[in-house]
């Protein structure tokens, strides 16, 4: 069984919470269609780097990238009274690329015709 370190723990409580707030509390049109696929927590729990895609495609990234900035300051207000920290991570959103690089294999893998010959 695989141990977790506790800046994984953290950062898997930041990805909810941001997820519930996105949810509930968050009534950003930017950020409606935005779905958050990953934390990676600094050892140090300093840094938080929230990985996020968004059905509307990449195109929208900076307007995206500009609500979260918009609701920063209250994701942070707001995740910082259920995380029993001593500092509140500063936290950096980020478009998540690996959803488009499946995406691209995909469509290659597809485009390939076998060979009946």
């Amino acid at each position: 069984m695989k141990s977790y370190t506790r800046a994984e723990r953290v950062g898997e409580e930041i990805l909810r919470l941001v997820s519930e707030l996105l949810i509930r509390d968050i009534k950003d049109p930017r950020l409606e269609m935005v779905t958050l696929t990953g934390v990676k927590m600094s050892s140090d729990l300093r840094h938080a780097r929230i990985y996020f895609v968004m059905n509307r495609g990449k195109p929208y990234e900076k307007e995206v990238q500009q609500g979260f900035q918009s609701a920063a300051g209250f994701i942070k207000k707001s995740i910082a009274r259920n995380l029993e920290l001593r500092y509140m991570p500063e936290i950096v959103f980020s478009y998540d690329p690996s959803f488009d690089y499946g995406s691209r294999i995909d469509a290659l893998l597809n485009g390939l015709v076998p060979d009946n010959g």
